[in-house]
């Protein structure tokens, strides 16, 4: 029996996206088997296609970073589980897929009355959001904080959990997203007339208790800028600083070393490395957001929801721009 998947065959562009059939075989011990129901897309699919991704496995591999499905079968001495409950996991890759198989302990439960798509999409964006405010920048209600990409899968989370934590917050985001940015609770701010820290000290003179950059590059120095004498600037993601490791490293300089000169500091999150160190806080807090949504006091916007296999669309949509909120691929 074989299922099929989407597998990216080596860095270039979306021809190197093909959709393949797999050998479905039974679980190992200590194994689950999910029939997907849902799984995200994001720019970090783009980057391990496109540019330098340190957890990207070796080519051909299947894409996909997050993942919901129901349980299909248990490996032996598998726990905890049944047949036919709804999980979700964090994956890195091998979501894109009609099948998907990993060791037991990686899975939560999803609970019942909760959207497949909303779901799937607090794994990646929404506890990358979470851990920055509460694990990394331990916010407090009152401060002031500034998101770029404020229209984006994680930019949109962090408006939505800051909110929710009675942090304000700046919004950086183009002229056709303000209103879409205040909905969520921020201060909308144009992302590309003016350098980042000019446009919040207009508004803001004092600058921002923490800033989250997510670009890298140029911008990191404009995170910094706008960030008050002994605030925290949060690295994460840096597309524009991983065309190559040398990039990469350059773009962790510019946040240490800049944000030290200038008073300040500075700190990279990365969902992977910290999940593969120890995945309890992951677990903890992707639960407790899912208890949100089930209470409803999460409203995660879904940008598009595509066939399982068109991942191909997705990156596509994408690297045109322009997309608010997440992008979600269903069964």
């Amino acid at each position: 029996m074989k299922y099929r998947a989407i597998q990216l065959q080596g860095k270039g562009g979306l021809d190197q996206l093909r959709t393949i059939e797999l050998p479905l075989d039974d679980p190992k011990p200590g194994e689950l088997r999910i029939r997907v129901r849902a799984a995200g897309a994001g720019f970090t699919d783009i980057t391990m296609r496109r540019s330098y991704y340190p957890s990207r496995p070796p080519f051909p591999f299947v894409q996909g970073y997050e993942v919901l499905g129901e349980v299909d079968t248990l490996g032996a001495g598998v726990i905890g589980f049944q047949k036919g409950q709804r999980v979700c996991a964090l994956t890195v890759h091998d979501a894109w897929a009609e099948y998907f198989t990993r060791e037991a302990h990686h899975f939560v439960p999803v609970p019942d009355g909760v959207d497949d798509g909303e779901a799937v999409a607090l794994i990646l964006n929404y506890v990358t959001a979470y851990q920055m405010i509460y694990r990394y920048g331990k916010m407090q209600p009152g401060e002031l904080a500034l998101v770029s990409g404020a229209n984006g899968g994680v930019g949109t989370a962090l408006l939505e959990l800051l909110k929710l934590h009675g942090v304000r917050a700046i919004g950086a985001a183009s002229r056709k997203h303000f209103d879409y940015v205040r909905q969520l609770g921020g201060y909308p701010i144009e992302s590309r007339s003016r350098p980042l820290d000019v446009l919040v000290h207009d508004v803001f003179p004092q600058g921002v208790d923490v800033a989250f950059d997510g670009l890298g590059g140029k911008a990191t120095r404009e995170h910094i800028g706008a960030t008050k004498k002994g605030g925290l600037v949060v690295g994460y993601g840096f597309m524009e600083a991983r065309a190559t490791p040398l990039g990469a490293l350059r773009g962790f300089a510019a946040l240490y070393l800049g944000a030290r000169l200038a008073g300040k500091r500075a700190v990279f999150y990365g969902i992977t490395r910290d999940y593969r160190k120890d995945k309890r806080p992951f677990k903890e807090d992707l639960s407790k957001l899912l208890e949100l949504l089930r209470q409803q006091r999460l409203q995660p916007r879904i940008a598009a929801r595509l066939p399982l296999l068109d991942g191909k669309r997705a990156e596509e949509m994408l690297e045109a721009g322009g997309v608010a909120g997440k992008i979600v691929l269903v069964a």
